[in-house]
């Protein structure tokens, strides 16, 4: 939920996992999922700038930003055990495609760099740049010491 709204006081995790499935139900939110037979093995959320407003280091975007994306990739999630498996790279996969499905335009992410260091995996949750890179998105402009604003057109 945290791409949704802003979170803060006041917000449960009850009211945000009931919130995103509301959404989820209703239609009002965008992910690819990656299967495995029946097993999801993960996903990568997208949407517009109206469903997607907040984005981390605001300050830094905003004072770069020349102009909203058509599309924000904001989140990604492989499940435990089955990262490094290349289910993100999958996940931002389908995501272009049906971003591609709803007439495409420019697409933006905001994945960490790793730059070979050893990170936690609740700092990847923007993406890998590595799957990024991999689909053909550039650098823009940094937006904090290890993050980045890529771009990409479909």
């Amino acid at each position: 939920m945290g791409f949704h709204v802003k979170l803060g006081k006041g917000r449960t995790p009850e009211q945000n996992r009931a919130e995103k499935e509301a959404r989820v139900r209703s239609g009002d939110t965008h992910a690819a999922l990656v299967f495995d037979g029946d097993n999801c093995l993960g996903w990568c959320q997208f949407g517009s700038p109206e469903e997607l407003p907040e984005v981390k280091s605001r300050r830094l975007y905003e004072k770069g930003l020349t102009q909203l994306p058509d599309w924000r990739i904001t989140c990604f999630f492989t499940g435990k055990g089955l990262r490094g498996r290349g289910v993100a790279d999958a996940a931002l996969g389908g995501a272009l495609a049906q971003i591609a499905q709803y007439g495409g335009g420019v697409v933006e992410g905001y994945p960490e760099e790793t730059d070979d260091r050893k990170v936690s995996g609740s700092f990847l949750h923007t993406g890998p740049m590595s799957a990024f890179e991999n689909h053909g998105f550039t650098r823009t402009r940094p937006i904090s010491p290890h993050r980045w604003v890529v771009t990409r057109t479909v």
